[in-house]
C-alpha cells in the first residue's frame, strides 16, 4: 500500500474539480481526501495500490469539464491507513 500527496495548480476550484477527484478515488477504490487552498490549488492524497494510484494521477491530469491543470506535485509515502475518502473543508 502506497500513498500520494497531490498539489494541483490551474483553473482546479468552482470546477468540480474536488467531487471529480472523489469520484475517481471512489471508482479505483482508493482511499484519502481532497480540499481547496486559499491559494487557489487544490490538494489530495491517496492510498492504496500504486497502479491505481497513478491512474487516479493520470485522470486528475486531465480534471473534469471546465477545469485546466497546469501542474501537479507528487510526494510518494506509505500509506497511513485512511478508511474512506472524503472531501475536506478548505485552509
Amino acid at each position: 500500500m502506497k500513498k500520494a500527496h497531490l498539489l494541483i495548480s490551474g483553473r482546479v476550484q468552482g470546477v468540480f474539480y474536488r467531487a471529480f477527484t472523489r469520484e475517481v478515488a471512489e471508482s479505483l477504490g482508493l482511499k484519502g481526501w481532497v480540499r481547496n487552498l486559499r491559494d487557489g490549488r487544490v490538494e489530495a492524497v491517496f492510498e492504496g495500490d500504486e497502479d491505481k494510484i497513478s491512474i487516479a494521477i493520470e485522470r486528475c491530469k486531465e480534471g473534469p469539464p471546465y477545469a485546466k491543470v497546469d501542474s501537479i506535485e507528487i510526494t510518494w509515502d506509505e500509506a497511513e491507513g485512511y478508511t474512506d475518502f472524503e472531501i475536506k473543508k478548505t485552509i
